[in-house]
């Protein structure tokens, strides 16, 4: 479905993602691991058309598209929620989860259709549909965001580091929603420092350091690495 192929990206002069390869197919939750700086919300940013490549290609459905404007990657099906939320605080709820839906603005009955879905997944958005966006908890933002986000109807939903900030019972909560949003047909691409939590509901992952790939695998060849192991879950 995706496939990033010797990627590499450059702020002026510094080299912040190199020689990166990755492949995400049709129906998958894969997880790109690392701490702060390591390169991942540089890649999410690239495939969503916001970085330049200063080499190789980025390929949606057999189609190159690392030349496409943002909005145009949109309307393909990729829709980034991104690190920190970016929601508009001013805005309620449901006003939020109209913007997600703008590329469908002129079609009303999938707007509601979408509208319906996100409720469902997140019941408390309906309650509170008419609060200010800023208003909400930590976990009730991170929720508007993910389903802003599903309100476009992505094909592959790229989600950056949605569980941090986040109370540990509520994280349990957010990768269970993740999960079951995967099972729904939606292909993920997440980014996460929360190794533990995301190897246990993705099928396969990346390790990043340094702006390059130093382990790829299965989770359950990831959980298995010692390094990984150590680095990344802990005892």
């Amino acid at each position: 479905m995706l496939e990033l192929r010797n990627v590499s990206v450059q702020y002026g002069s510094f080299t912040a993602v190199q020689n990166v390869n990755i492949h995400v197919h049709e129906g998958e939750i894969v997880v790109l691991l690392g701490s702060n700086g390591a390169g991942k919300s540089t890649v999410f940013r690239t495939i969503s058309g916001l970085n330049k490549l200063s080499k190789g290609e980025i390929v949606f459905k057999g189609n190159r598209i690392d030349r496409y404007s943002p909005d145009r990657i949109v309307q393909l099906g990729i829709v980034q929620c991104a690190e920190g939320r970016k929601l508009f605080s001013r805005m309620t709820v449901y006003e939020n989860l109209l913007m997600g839906a703008y590329i469908h603005r002129k079609e009303k009955e999938k707007i509601k259709q979408s509208l319906n879905h996100v409720y469902e997944l997140f019941p408390i958005l309906k309650e509170k549909r008419n609060d200010l966006a800023g208003a909400l908890s930590g976990g009730q933002q991170q929720m508007l965001a993910i389903g802003r986000a599903l309100m476009s109807r992505p094909k592959l939903l790229l989600l950056d580091e949605p569980s941090i900030g986040l109370a540990p019972l509520i994280v349990e909560q957010m990768f269970q929603i993740i999960k079951q949003i995967n099972k729904e047909g939606t292909t993920i691409l997440l980014a996460e420092q929360n190794a533990h939590a995301a190897l246990h509901i993705a099928h396969k992952g990346y390790v990043f350091e340094n702006g390059t790939i130093a382990v790829q695998g299965t989770s359950q060849e990831l959980f298995a690495n010692d390094n990984v192991h150590k680095a990344y879950i802990g005892t």
